[in-house]
């Protein structure tokens, strides 16, 4: 049999590592589930597990908050123990966090063989932690786990053998259409007493958006435009809660506390227009067919741009507005990228119950695949 650690660390990693445990247990794996406590507040953390009905992690490690340094190192120093009292055959990490990094170079070193799940995105901002995570976290894995094309794209450029390599769809997506019509079953729209089609939903939490002053008082300036014409929900992510109360919020734009997943996709699915700072809400807006604007410069999921509902805005306030103001006049039609069709975690599953075990597999940095 099998056995599989999977890690998860903080709210993007839940959505995405549930459908890849049931489908490993599916096929016969043993599973042991580790969370890092790399989120710890209750709201971004219990309700999920509740909404999404995982089961409580096998082991907790507790690492908290702390600088880059700090977590990736508590992480590290609390999973080596743990990775070699399990001796697992296969470790899989997923997304990008400082969790998904330490925990990646702590099997390399020990040895099992690593699965990332969502390798090969890139954003090409060198200045965002998540991009640093995501490189060195697909250098050290034996399976390279695409959630699109473009994806793999990037790992051949980057000199990957395409024995890593696996095309296997967006597991977000799985657990999105496993719940949808759980969600859709939602009071929250009721709660804040909302239409469906008359709201503009907002997400902020990116230290680039949040973090400065200036940059966040002209996204403000520019969400305080739009409310104007479409008023706005912002869930307050607690990253940004203090720094938002510091700089005042422009009428229109109304507060709410921080929304588990089914509200939250409830309130996507619902939404007139998204403007979000978040990787995984591309994705599930574009499953959704609902249009969004990111604000942001770039983004390591050009596929929701390309084949999807997404526009990038960048952060000026004008271009904002503008971007904005062109999406409520003229929503883009709905497209959905191949493979974004819930099978992904089976995909993922395939591959690793069939893949070998590590000496039968060439490992990273091997020039060519076992003849």
């Amino acid at each position: 049999m099998l056995r599989v650690i999977c890690v998860a660390g903080a709210r993007p990693n839940y959505m995405k590592i549930k459908p890849v445990m049931d489908a490993l247990e599916r096929g016969g794996a043993e599973v042991v589930l580790v969370h890092t406590g790399q989120h710890y507040d209750p709201s971004m953390n219990d309700v999920f597990f509740q909404d999404l009905g995982i089961r409580p992690p096998d082991r907790f490690l507790g690492v908290g908050s702390g600088t880059h340094a700090e977590q990736t190192g508590r992480v590290m120093t609390a999973f080596e123990p743990l990775l070699d009292e399990v001796a697992p055959d296969v470790v899989v990490v997923v997304g990008d966090i400082n969790s998904t990094l330490a925990c990646a170079l702590v099997t390399a070193k020990a040895g099992p063989l690593l699965a990332h799940v969502e390798a090969g995105l890139r954003s090409r901002d060198w200045t965002m932690p998540e991009e640093v995570n995501r490189v060195a976290t697909d250098r050290v894995s034996d399976y390279l786990l695409a959630p699109s094309p473009d994806a793999a794209d990037n790992l051949r450029a980057e000199g990957y053998r395409d024995d890593q390599i696996h095309v296997v769809g967006n597991v977000m997506i799985d657990t999105l259409f496993a719940n949808l019509d759980r969600a859709r079953e939602s009071d929250v729209l009721s709660r804040y007493g909302l239409s469906r089609g008359e709201y503009g939903l907002v997400t902020l939490h990116r230290p680039a958006n949040v973090d400065d002053p200036v940059v966040l008082t002209g996204l403000l300036k520019a969400l305080g435009e739009i409310a104007g014409r479409c008023p706005l929900l912002l869930p307050v992510h607690p990253r940004a809660a203090g720094r938002l109360a510091d700089i005042g919020v422009p009428g229109g734009i109304r507060l709410v506390p921080p929304a588990g997943y089914l509200d939250f996709i409830a309130l996507q699915d619902a939404a007139r227009v998204v403007l979000t700072d978040s990787g995984g809400v591309q994705e599930e807006t574009t499953a959704l067919g609902v249009p969004c604007v990111t604000l942001r410069d770039n983004t390591e999921r050009p596929i929701t741009v390309e084949q999807g509902t997404n526009v990038l805005a960048g952060r000026d306030p004008a271009r904002i507005v503008s971007t904005v103001t062109r999406m409520l006049d003229g929503p883009p039609a709905p497209r959905r990228p191949e493979l974004w069709d819930g099978h992904a975690s089976d995909r993922i599953a395939t591959v690793l119950l069939e893949g070998g075990t590590a000496d039968s597999r060439p490992r990273p940095t091997d020039q060519t695949a076992f003849g």
